[in-house]
Order: structure tokens, then C-alpha cells, then sequence
């Protein structure tokens, strides 16, 4: 009986074996790169840089474009169709818009219905766009997420040009790597990670913007600043006055600096499609997105980061990772630069009577997958990743933003 079950259990490893098979490793890399330029006045004749964006890779052929136009965009600059086209007449040889530039809303409203996204998506079959041909995007930062999201999932991806037309686009999401719109009342949680075919930033968009957006988007320059970059931080609040009243020099400077460290994490932090649950890009916006949700959007992105930001960097210092003091100076300069920094958004209780803000930790976690990871502060200039908040300290740092704004 012994050598009978030795023989049986013999066998049932060789089935076993047989069973689980083999494995072959199938592993290879895909290099990215695009250009992100900064240029002004994009569609005069007399500036190159789209053309030759456009004909990088095939410079003798005739390139087949649609453009997608911010519907915000075009009330701020009514001439902008027109000039689009006549760019494109002017270097007929080159290029061949298929159509003339399609409006498309602009704004959280196009990142909110999902019909926007398969109208975008018909556009392009109807003009039979191909992955040879090209779709290029102009607007805030809302828009160019969803166009990103329709050129990535066309098929399986199109040349995309992006424009970005606003401060918080020209120097943080448009020369990002994600694309995305909302779904089941939660941000961004259809989307994917695609690079551009290129970036095109254009000053000009800038000058025509209100001063509520020039001020929204300077949250994340002193975001990115807060958390990479010291002498950038330094530089924000010695030049403050001059950006609080947007001076050409110092704004195209943020703008450029901004999202040059934006690149330098994405193409250098070691992570840039974000598959850990680490991302130092998302200091302060844990309760940034809850916020927006909360106010319906009433609060502009990066007013609500501006909030995000005050409050987290409060709590860096209430949990004993930064200096007393600190958080005083953050805030004087977010003033400076003309945000507020308190809404009552902040207080929404849920029906059990607990802040509804606190969810926002949730759903951050639930976005990123895996364990809880939160950007805080250690130095000014120098982020720290922590895996819990107390919800006690988060409400004495609401509280303290509060007595602030009293």
C-alpha cells in the first residue's frame, strides 16, 4: 500500500505539471517624446511652428487636420475660426483642413456628458481621419482632456495636437500624458494614459483671458513649486506683485517653468502612467476635486486646488512635518495672487452629520488604487508621502482656514 500511494501522489505531480504548463515572457519598451512648445500668436503666417509640427515626420506630404475649437474660446476671440483657416490656405501644400473647425462646449460641461465624446469621435469618422491624419484640440484644460480621450481611443489612437488657451492647461494638464471625462459623478474616471503628438502653447490665448482664470491657474505653478522646486517658490513670492496684476514677463516665465517641472516628474519620477499610488502632481487635490464636486463646479480647478493646497499644507504643519509659520507664508502668497481660500463647501455634512470633505480621502484612494498615498509638505520646496490622515487634524485645518477667512 505505501509504494501504491507514492506512485499515485507521482503521478498527480506530473499532471499538475502538465496542467500549469509553460510561461513565456512577452516584455518590450516604447520610447515617447513630443515637443511642447512656447510661441505667440500660433496661427499668424508668419510663425512656422505649426507647420512644422505638422510635417515632422512626413515633410512632403499633404496632412490631413480637423480641429476641435473651445466654444469659450471663440466668444473671447471671434476671429479665430477665420484665422485657422486661412493658416491652413496659406500653406495648402502642407496641410488640408478637412473641415472647417468644429465647436465643441468647453468647460467641466463637455466632461460631464459622454455624448460630446461620440460626436467628437463621428467628426472623425465622418472626414475619414486616420492615425496618419490629424486631430488638433484649442481650448482649456476640460476640453483637452475629452480630446485626448477621443484621439486615443480612435482608432486606438490619432495624432493629437494640443492647444492649450489657458494658464492652468498651458502649464500643467496640457503637457501631461492623461486624458479623461467623469462618469458616475466621480472625476476623470474614464480616461486613459496617451501622450500628444505635440503641445503648442500660445501666449496670445493668454491675453484674452479673464483675470479669474489668469489667477486660477496659477495655483498649480505654486503647487508644483511647493513640492519640487525651493527657488521656484521663492521666486513666486518675489515676483508676486507682478503676477497678481499679470505682467507679460513674469507670467510667461510661471508659465514655462511651470510646466517644465510638471515634465520633469512625468518623464523623471519613474512612474508617468501612474500605475503606483504615489502622484506628488496631486498635492492639495484630494480635497481640491471633492470640492469641486461639492460646489457643482461652481469653484474654477484651480481655485479649489488653491484651497486643497492651504488646507494640506496647514495639516503638514498641525501633524509636525512643517514649521509653524510656513503655512501663514503659503497662504499670504495664494492671497497675493488673488484667491480665496475659504468656501463653505468645506463644512457639507453628509446625512450621517460627518464632513462630506472627508470622503474626498476616499475616493482619492479609490482613483489611484492600492494603499492611501498623500503628498504633504516637509520644507517648503519639498514634498513627503504619508499613507494616512487624521480626519481630527484635516478638521482643524478647515477649522483654522475658517478663522482665517473670519
Amino acid at each position: 500500500m505505501p509504494e501504491k500511494q507514492q506512485h499515485t501522489d507521482a503521478e498527480s505531480d506530473t499532471n499538475n505539471k502538465n496542467m500549469s504548463g509553460t510561461v513565456s515572457w512577452q516584455r518590450f519598451s516604447v520610447p515617447y517624446e513630443y515637443p511642447v512648445h512656447f510661441t505667440d500668436k500660433l496661427f499668424s503666417t508668419e510663425n512656422p511652428v505649426l507647420l512644422e509640427t505638422l510635417t515632422r515626420i512626413e515633410p512632403k506630404k499633404r496632412h490631413r487636420v480637423v480641429v476641435f475649437v473651445d466654444d469659450g474660446l471663440l466668444q473671447a476671440k471671434p476671429a479665430l475660426a477665420t484665422e485657422i483657416q486661412h493658416y491652413a490656405d496659406h500653406y495648402a501644400d502642407s496641410i488640408e483642413l478637412v473641415t472647417a473647425p468644429v465647436i465643441i462646449p468647453g468647460g467641466e460641461k463637455i466632461k460631464a456628458e459622454l455624448h460630446f465624446i461620440e460626436q467628437m469621435q463621428k467628426v472623425l469618422a465622418d472626414h475619414h481621419i486616420d492615425r496618419h491624419s490629424y486631430m488638433i484640440a484649442i481650448g482649456g484644460g476640460a476640453l483637452l482632456d475629452a480630446a485626448g480621450l477621443v484621439a486615443a481611443t480612435s482608432h486606438r489612437g490619432i495624432r493629437h495636437i494640443r492647444i492649450p488657451s489657458t494658464v492652468l492647461s498651458q502649464n500643467d494638464s496640457g503637457v501631461g500624458v492623461k486624458n479623461g471625462v467623469n462618469l458616475f459623478g466621480q472625476k476623470n474616471y474614464i480616461g486613459t494614459f496617451a501622450p500628444p503628438f505635440a503641445v503648442l502653447n500660445d501666449y496670445d490665448f493668454i491675453r484674452s483671458l479673464s483675470q479669474r482664470d489668469k489667477i486660477s491657474g496659477m495655483a498649480e505653478a505654486v503647487k508644483v513649486a511647493l513640492i519640487r522646486d525651493a527657488n521656484f517658490y521663492q521666486w513666486l513670492e518675489l515676483n508676486a506683485d507682478a503676477l497678481a496684476v499679470f505682467t507679460e514677463d513674469a507670467m510667461k516665465y510661471m508659465i514655462k517653468r511651470c510646466a517644465e517641472l510638471h515634465m520633469q516628474q512625468i518623464a523623471h519620477g519613474g512612474d508617468p502612467f501612474e500605475s503606483g499610488s504615489a502622484r506628488p502632481l496631486d498635492y492639495g487635490h484630494w480635497a481640491a476635486h471633492k470640492l469641486e464636486t461639492l460646489t457643482r463646479y461652481h469653484l474654477r480647478h484651480g481655485e479649489a486646488v488653491a484651497i486643497g493646497l492651504a488646507l494640506d499644507t496647514r495639516y503638514s504643519v498641525v501633524c509636525g512635518l512643517l514649521a509653524e509659520g510656513d503655512d501663514e507664508r503659503v497662504c499670504f502668497l495664494l492671497e497675493h495672487l488673488g484667491f480665496k481660500l475659504w468656501h463653505a463647501g468645506l463644512e457639507t455634512k453628509n446625512s450621517d452629520g460627518e464632513p462630506e470633505i472627508l470622503r474626498g480621502l476616499t475616493e482619492f484612494r479609490e482613483h489611484l488604487g492600492g494603499a492611501l498615498t498623500i503628498t504633504l509638505l516637509e520644507k517648503l520646496g519639498q514634498g513627503i508621502e504619508v499613507h494616512k490622515m487624521d480626519d481630527e487634524l484635516v478638521s482643524q485645518s478647515i477649522q483654522w482656514l475658517k478663522n482665517r477667512h473670519a
